[in-house]
């Protein structure tokens, strides 16, 4: 261990080595500085003093050559370490002459910040260069200033002077950042770097202009991060005076600083100051955070430090006991303040003490205490969350209960959180927050009974017995607390729903029904929801609620064990038809309801009476039913559904004469339908009244049009003819032409069978045969070859098959091209029947140009048989020419084209080997084609797939020893 001699010897070794700047070194002075190969330099510097080239390539060349000698020196390492560690750049006396060499020559030639860099990395150390992706942003916000400055700040390696630099130039923010800098170096010694410092920090910002104190602040708030304590606090506390952009990064400092304790207080005072801000539109965070968010923060620190920054249960109740005071007072002064001269009550201010303004000329709000970081009073946190977070965010109500009632248990205060958490039931409006409250509430009440569980498991040693019994008696009580906690869980939803909408009828009824058996609690339930829905804003099945309150007493009850109360089923019903319902079916089915209920107990009068009350007709019958203006009891008379039931109750316990008065109260009202015409006419046949029930289906044909008349024509002509036959056969003519006349031709078609029909069983064959050619006249499109059908079909019947031929010709005439194929091979099997095969080879030669031999193979396989049978070979031929004439013809169509690629699938997929001809015939001409080949388009071959394993067979083509070979081109 070395001896304090040695110490001190070692010590003044190393100050004879200081100052070495200090005089400024000159060739006066020291001179050692200039040597033989610095004479050229001084002489070209005393010629060009002014040149800043010569004075700036005389620098570099002077550095260049005293870092190589430098790095020369450093590898021979002729040093001790420990003096290496304490002189750090200037341990060698190169280092030293270097230092003196340069700063000689820095002024004379006075370039302060190269010359500052200089004499920094001398005393610091070389600098760092830190590699950077991007580039920086030119007018960057102060929260990302913060983080660049933060990860871009000077680090030194193998480690102080600059004030005469800032002398000669304060207004250069970069001379003063480079300052700043050797405070934040590690070796720097504490009487610089804190007081020395914020002073310096201080005297820059006095010295540049305002627009250049954004780079000095980063500096210095970075530097009051270092330093913590106090100094964070006052500095932060000035800057956010001018600018309160940082505040949200301020409060997260106060509450996790590194070195001393958290100022929750004061860092709740500042997130609630921004969120009132924030919802007034004066302020936008940075960070993108919303108001509401904003809050939220307040919230999280309220929970996090309960103790430190709310009031406790007194001094709660006290303040809000002011606050309530306050607020009364001020609606006093309100109220008794004179009425202002002016309209709207802008008057011009004129006198009156000053009122401060923002620099925009607004007024500054008012001081509160709550926002003020300064003050050391506790917040009114119940106070807060109504006021800033109930009545503003009101859809964000369970987060803000549940974070109220979290911080009463924060404070230990279980009865006040256990009363917030039933406010808060009792007040939200959506199911998202009471489930979130509920949620909370039985969290909280679980771990309490768990507390108390491990209490009583693992008692304390001077707990005694009394103790331990009273904590059992308290958790037998929580239990019970906990288990109607949960029991009451539907009824405390059920309500948050009526909450929301008391006009909900079915939530209603869910209550009803959560009651059970309970019939007082029933009963309570009807009158409170009778009572609290608004008619007009109910939702669907209102009536409902009065009908099943109706059958509540009906049935003695909910349990049904109580006597029926018939009266007072009568009263919610006499009431119910006073109420003014959305609609008239509404009213109307509580007047059948009461009906039924009357019949159920066999009143029939009372039945009877109760639907003539309810169907009484006023004077003015001209009442529109669906002028909404009007009271739904206003327009009841005109309820198809009242009077329905009404006329089934004659129709069951009246008279024929009631029923029929019913039913004629229905006509003239003109709210009849067709279905209630044929019910009335129904009535009145059963009653054996078959001239009335007629006369009833002919006013129905007059009040209604087709197609809704055509279902009366065709019940009231079966009827009829059933009833009549033939006996009445004119009146049948006349009802049938005046169901035809005004018959559209889509539903026509029915009634003209049932005329034909009358005419063949009771008229005459001629008058049946005219009907039928008027039929195929009107009726619609997709109906008449049907038509023509039993045309011909009856045609046949009645005169024979030469009498069917004009209707075959009519109908190619008027059929679609599809459907006059079929029709003309039907009428070419007339001709063949007949013996006239010239004629049914002219109908297959017209058919043919309606029919695509590759679509429709089938009329030509008949032709072709027709050929064979009775043909000559002439008339073959004739037959192949226009089968390739059409062919061609349908193959430059595309619209055929479709078709064919179609019809060449389906018979592709099924297409079985045509068996050998039986006949020459046949087997000439099936070469022929074959040889031959296709006649326009080239067809695809295809062939059946053979099994697996099956060998290919040769085709074996059939020959006729008796061929005739007959050339295409020869004439016919």
């Amino acid at each position: 261990m070395p001896s304090v001699a040695q110490k001190s010897t070692k010590l003044e070794t190393l100050s004879s080595c200081f100052p070495l700047t200090l005089p400024i070194p000159t060739p006066t002075t020291h001179p050692d500085l200039l040597t033989i190969n610095d004479l050229r330099r001084e002489e070209d510097l005393l010629r060009n003093p002014s040149s800043f080239r010569a004075w700036w390539t005389a620098i570099q060349n002077t550095r260049e050559a005293f870092s190589t000698q430098l790095k020369v020196e450093r590898r021979a390492n002729t040093l001790s370490d420990e003096s290496a560690q304490l002189l750090g750049p200037l341990a060698t006396p190169l280092s030293r002459h270097s230092l003196q060499c340069l700063t000689y020559l820095y002024e004379a030639a006075i370039l302060w910040k190269s010359y500052l860099q200089m004499r920094m990395s001398y005393v610091l150390g070389r600098l760092v260069q830190k590699k950077r992706a991007g580039g920086k942003k030119k007018f960057p916000e102060m929260k990302d200033a913060l983080e660049e400055e933060r990860e871009d700040a000077e680090q030194w390696e193998d480690g102080l002077d600059g004030v005469r630099a800032l002398m000669w130039l304060p207004k250069i923010p970069r001379l003063w950042l480079m300052y700043f800098a050797v405070f934040s170096h590690p070796m720097c010694p504490p009487v610089i770097s804190h007081t020395h410092a914020r002073r310096t920090f201080d005297r820059a910002l006095r010295t540049l202009p305002p627009s250049l104190h954004s780079r000095i602040w980063v500096r210095y708030l970075l530097w009051a991060e270092g330093k913590g304590g106090t100094t964070t606090v006052s500095v932060y506390r000035r800057y956010l005076s001018i600018d309160p952009s940082l505040t949200e990064h301020y409060t997260s400092i106060l509450l996790s600083p590194a070195d001393t304790a958290p100022r929750p207080l004061e860092a709740a005072k500042l997130l609630l100051s921004l969120a009132r801000k924030a919802s007034r539109g004066e302020y936008v965070s940075p960070e993108g955070k919303s108001p509401y968010q904003l809050l939220g923060d307040f919230m999280d620190v309220v929970e996090r430090f309960a103790d430190e920054v709310g009031l406790d249960v007194a001094e709660t109740v006290q303040s809000n006991e002011a606050d309530v005071k306050a607020e009364a007072e001020a609606e006093a002064r309100r109220k008794d303040a004179p009425e202002a001269a002016s309209v709207d009550g802008q008057l011009v201010r004129i006198g009156g003490p000053a009122v401060p303004v923002t620099a925009d000329g607004n007024s500054l709000p008012a001081y509160d205490e709550d926002e003020d970081p300064l003050s050391k009073r506790k917040l009114n946190i119940e106070r807060i969350v109504r006021k800033d977070g109930l009545e503003v965010y009101k859809d964000q109500a369970g987060r803000l209960w549940t974070g109220l009632a979290t911080y009463w248990i924060k404070r230990g205060e279980f009865d006040r959180a256990n009363s917030t958490f039933e406010a808060g039931i009792a007040m939200v409006l959506t199911v998202r927050d009471f489930t979130q409250i509920f949620d909370a509430y039985a969290e909280f009440n679980e771990s309490l009974l768990s507390a108390m569980m491990e209490s009583l498991e693992n008692p304390d040693d001077d707990e005694d017995e009394d103790d331990a019994k009273e904590t059992e008696h308290e958790l037998d009580a929580k239990m019970k607390e906990f288990e109607a906690l949960m029991d009451r869980r539907p009824f405390l939803l059920n309500e948050v729903l009526l909450r929301r909408n008391p006009n909900d009828v079915q939530e209603w009824e869910k209550r009803v029904a959560l009651w059970g058996e309970d019939d007082e609690k029933v009963a309570e339930t009807y009158t409170k929801a009778l009572e609290t829905i608004n008619p007009r804003k109910a939702t669907a099945n209102f009536h409902r609620l009065y009908i099943n309150f109706a059958k509540y007493y009906e049935e003695g009850g909910a349990s049904g064990s109580a006597e029926p109360d018939l009266d007072s089923a009568r009263k919610i019903l006499e009431k119910a038809t006073k109420v003014n319902f959305k609609t008239v079916e509404d009213l109307a089915e509580i007047w059948c309801e009461w009906s039924e209920m009357e019949l159920r107990h066999e009143n029939f009068n009372e039945a009877v009476r109760v639907m003539q009350r309810a169907a009484a007709i006023p004077k003015n019958t001209k009442i529109n039913y669906h002028d909404h203006s009007l009271s739904v009891q206003a327009r009841l008379f005109k309820s198809l559904k009242l009077w329905s039931f009404y006329v089934d109750l004659e129709e069951s316990i009246g008279t024929v004469e009631s029923a029929k008065s019913v039913y004629e109260k229905i006509m003239d009202l003109k709210i009849a339908n067709a279905q209630v015409i044929v019910n009335y006419a129904a009535f009145l046949e059963v009653n054996q009244y078959w001239e009335d029930s007629f006369r009833i289906y002919e006013r129905g044909t007059e009040l209604f049009t087709f197609p809704i008349s055509f279902e009366i024509w065709n019940i009231y002509l079966s009827k009829f003819v059933k009833r009549y036959g033939g006996s009445k056969l004119e009146r049948a003519r006349d009802l049938f032409e005046q169901a035809l006349e005004k018959c559209p031709p889509m539903s026509c078609k029915p009634l003209f069978f049932m005329y034909g029909k009358l005419e063949e069983d009771y008229g005459l064959a001629k008058r049946a045969m005219s009907i039928y050619e008027r039929a195929t006249q009107v009726v619609a499109d997709e109906d008449k070859f049907e038509m023509f059908t039993i045309y011909i079909a009856k045609a046949t019947a009645n005169y024979g098959l030469p009498a069917t031929r004009p209707i075959y010709e009519r109908a190619l005439e008027v059929l679609p091209d599809k459907q006059t194929a079929e029709m003309c091979l039907r009428f070419a099997a007339l001709e063949r029947k007949l013996g006239e095969i010239d004629r049914a080879r002219a109908i297959y030669a017209h058919a043919s140009q309606f029919c695509d031999p590759r679509v429709n193979p089938k009329f030509w396989a008949e032709w072709n048989s027709f050929e064979i049978e009775t043909g000559s070979e002439d008339t073959f031929r004739e037959m192949l020419r226009i089968k390739r004439s059409v062919q061609a013809q349908f193959n430059t169509e595309a619209s055929y084209l479709a078709a064919q690629t179609l019809s060449a699938k389906r018979n592709g997929s099924s297409a079985e080997p045509t068996p050998p001809p039986n006949d020459a015939m046949a087997a000439a001409e099936q070469q022929a084609s074959a040889a031959r080949g296709p006649a326009f388009v080239a067809a695809k071959k295809t062939a059946l797939p053979r099994p697996e394993g099956a060998e290919a067979t040769p085709a074996q083509q059939e020959t006729n020893a008796d061929e005739i070979q007959i050339s295409d081109e020869e004439d016919v």
